[in-house]
């Protein structure tokens, strides 16, 4: 939602909420600029910190999320190119071992998304630019992080989510984009703040 922002002529305030009068500190931000800008944007540091708390409390139930979990614990980006069924590895061990390698077939050699069922950590990432299936988001499309255990399970059951530090509200590509899931979380916690605000 867009409000005008009454604490100065040009501005915008830019929130998630439709109630109005908008609660600045409840708000995402505000902006000189419609569409908001990286140069024109100011961020609620507020609204970001209800976010992460959202996000380490309910990111791991997000389907997008649990989808990245599970292809993270697939075994497919062990076998390809590393002795696996796909691309059989050529090198023998002895040469392998000499020269330094496990006989894995290195990092551009070991296909995409897969974790090879070691596990390891998941991004939560804004969708204003998704990546290309396999590949990680920019740093400043990257809310935060989860650990996944070699099952595709969240370690601890929530993944012990931690915040990136790099993430930006608004980028060349677009202002936050939740998934649904989050998005209605977000919601649900802010409209809560509003009403114990009031």
């Amino acid at each position: 939602y867009i409000f005008p922002d009454e604490r100065s002529l040009n501005n915008s305030i830019l929130t998630l909420l439709p109630s109005s009068p908008p609660r600045a500190d409840l708000a995402i931000g505000s902006t000189s600029k419609l569409p908001p800008t990286p140069d024109s944007f100011l961020e609620n540091p507020k609204f970001l910190g209800i976010l992460h708390s959202v996000f380490a409390q309910h990111a791991h139930e997000d389907p997008y999320v649990i989808s990245q979990a599970q292809a993270m614990a697939s075994s497919s980006g062990s076998s390809l190119g590393s002795g696996g069924a796909v691309f059989p590895q050529k090198r023998q061990k002895a040469k392998a071992m000499a020269a330094g390698g496990d006989g894995a077939g290195g990092a551009s050699a070991q296909g995409g998304a897969g974790g090879g069922g070691r596990g390891g950590y998941i991004h939560v990432s804004d969708q204003r630019n998704p990546p290309d299936y396999g590949r990680i988001a920019w740093p400043e499309d990257i809310f935060g992080s989860l650990e996944v255990d070699a099952e595709g399970k969240f370690v601890d059951g929530n993944g012990n989510y931690q915040n990136s530090g790099s993430y930006r509200i608004v980028t060349r590509d677009g202002i936050l984009g939740l998934s649904p899931f989050l998005r209605d979380r977000v919601v649900e916690r802010l409209k809560h703040e509003e009403n114990i605000m009031q």
